[in-house]
């Protein structure tokens, strides 16, 4: 293959660079899993209570959501290999940091700095595949790069559940060390900075004497506010707290004032007008839903089986695994699929399929056995990459060439919104849920109702009839049947939970007609 004029190969295969800068996304995204599983443990490692322990995700996710729409901005400023490079280091000096903490604020200030640096990897490494890899091949690039963002979900839970029943919670975070230094030395020997890449660094220089400080500052203040109003709603009681109150003013204010100040930046730090591109703006909404649909189930499942079901940490984790290893399979079908292909055609195949699954996954019961649940998540999961793959290569077409920084950054801003918005949402539609539901069964078991009647005759006898005595049997047989509406209701809400993101999936569709077909054969100068 030719190299283009941004390539990063520098004469070597483009399929090496692909596999050298997936490493570190890896390692980021999965660290993110890892800690979800195991912050009780590390709860009580820092004696934190269970409600400051959540700020222990929170503080990564603001610090990540923040330099996320800029980091386009900077790698262009800095040079994109020196800027992936240093992303890295942050964020392997800060997981060291985290795993020594000795107290909450210590680990609390590990956490923003690793957020810093995880959140500039995967916009870096997508402008890398995209400027490598001509138009009519960045889908099987995609594809390979894909394996990182879509399985390591799926693993993380598994080996963080795995990791904290058997061993340290540090241990979540000093896996990251091999990890990282492996990168850094692979990207310093394999990854060239181009000349066409140090020529957009130098114009933007020259064209911009200065950061666009203000930019950074309302994009801080939005983003930084939405991801803690995210995290907090439901645990706070939403507009009761005025933390949220006050947050979710400071966001809406943000973004009113981010938006036309950014509009009229030469060199912006979050370039909004991308966004007038039709196909990237089709590919960010449904890269939102994408994400809002896997990390939203990615919590959902383990949480039913470990809240209702009674699985421990490592098996409700291997549940998504195997769903993991079904992406495994299907990521590079995607890419060959995708590059013959138009992804419009694939896309709406995916959002069928996916919207289809979720429908089915309504389909669940207390007494279903590990292999079921774990089939509800292979079938949630087979489309992801056909979502993914065809999403990050559409995005990019009819792009300017020196847009790939920005474009990468906004679309995985999208992804990280969407993760974070369906997490915040589908947690209040099973919280919220599940009190209507009870409310709901509570009033049909009455006297009035000889189902519950019967119910009740039935299940005091069988106490009684073990020996129980007639007062306590009485009562026992009340607390019993209330734990089975209480676990009901949860049911229902998980029910409920799976049908609505069922049907946001299936309402997207018109989304793929806006995006436009990739160029065959187009020229290696442009995309």
């Amino acid at each position: 293959m030719t190299d283009l004029p941004r390539s990063a190969a520098g004469g070597r295969s483009p399929w090496l660079i692909a596999s050298v800068v997936s490493i570190a996304t890896f390692m980021e995204v999965l660290d993110t899993t890892i800690a979800n599983v195991a912050l009780r443990h590390m709860a009580g490692g820092v004696g934190a209570s269970q409600d400051e322990s959540t700020w222990i995700l929170t503080t990564y996710l603001v610090t990540n959501a923040i330099i996320l729409p800029v980091s386009g901005y900077l790698a262009t400023l800095i040079g994109r290999k020196r800027f992936y490079m240093g992303c890295v280091a942050v964020f392997t000096l800060a997981s060291l940091g985290c795993a020594l903490s000795p107290s909450l604020p210590v680990l609390l200030a590990c956490r923003a700095i690793q957020g810093l640096g995880g959140g500039g990897l995967a916009p870096v490494e997508q402008s890398i595949l995209a400027d490598t890899f001509p138009p009519e091949r960045r889908a099987g690039a995609f594809a390979l790069y894909g394996l990182t963002v879509v399985t390591a979900p799926a693993m993380g839970p598994a080996l963080g559940g795995w990791i904290t029943d058997n061993y340290s919670w540090h241990w979540i975070f000093l896996i990251n060390l091999p990890f990282g230094a492996l990168s850094l030395f692979l990207v310093s020997v394999f990854v060239k900075e181009p000349e066409a890449v140090r020529e957009d660094r130098r114009r933007a220089r020259e064209e911009n004497a200065g950061i666009d400080w203000v930019g950074f500052g309302l994009a801080a203040v939005a983003l930084g506010s939405l991801q803690v109003v995210l995290d907090r709603a439901v645990i706070d009681d939403g507009f009761w707290s005025p933390l949220v109150t006050w947050l979710t003013v400071a966001c809406v204010v943000g973004f009113m004032l981010l938006i036309p100040w950014e509009r009229r930046q030469a060199r912006p730090a979050v370039d909004v007008r991308l966004f007038a591109h039709r196909s990237f703006l089709a590919a960010a909404l449904i890269m939102f839903l994408v994400a809002f649909t896997l990390f939203s189930t990615t919590q959902l499942l383990p949480q039913l089986t470990q809240d209702l079901m009674g699985y421990d940490a490592t098996t409700a984790g291997l549940t998504l695994a195997v769903g993991g290893l079904g992406t495994v399979v299907a990521m590079p079908i995607a890419g060959r699929v995708t590059g013959l292909v138009q992804p419009r055609w694939v896309i709406l195949v995916a959002l069928l399929w996916s919207g289809g699954a979720l429908l089915y996954a309504t389909n669940i019961d207390l007494q279903m056995g590990f292999w079921h649940v774990s089939t509800l998540r292979v079938l949630q999961v087979m489309a992801l990459p056909f979502l993914f793959v065809p999403i990050t290569t559409a995005a990019y077409v009819g792009l300017p060439p020196d847009k790939t920084n920005d474009a990468s950054a906004l679309i995985n801003l999208m992804r990280n919104l969407g993760a974070s918005v369906g997490i915040s949402v589908m947690n209040a539609v099973v919280t919220h849920g599940a009190q209507f539901h009870q409310n709901r069964l509570i009033e049909t078991a009455t006297e009035a109702n000889p189902l519950w009647v019967e119910q009740l005759r039935q299940t005091e006898q069988a106490l009684r009839g073990a020996g129980v005595g007639a007062w306590e049997a009485s009562q026992a047989t009340l607390q019993q049947l209330s734990g089975q509406v209480a676990g009901q209701a949860q049911v229902l809400s998980y029910m409920d939970a799976f049908w609505l993101l069922g049907v946001a999936v299936l309402t997207l569709w018109p989304l793929v007609f806006l995006m436009r077909d990739i160029p065959k054969g187009a020229a290696t100068g442009g995309h």
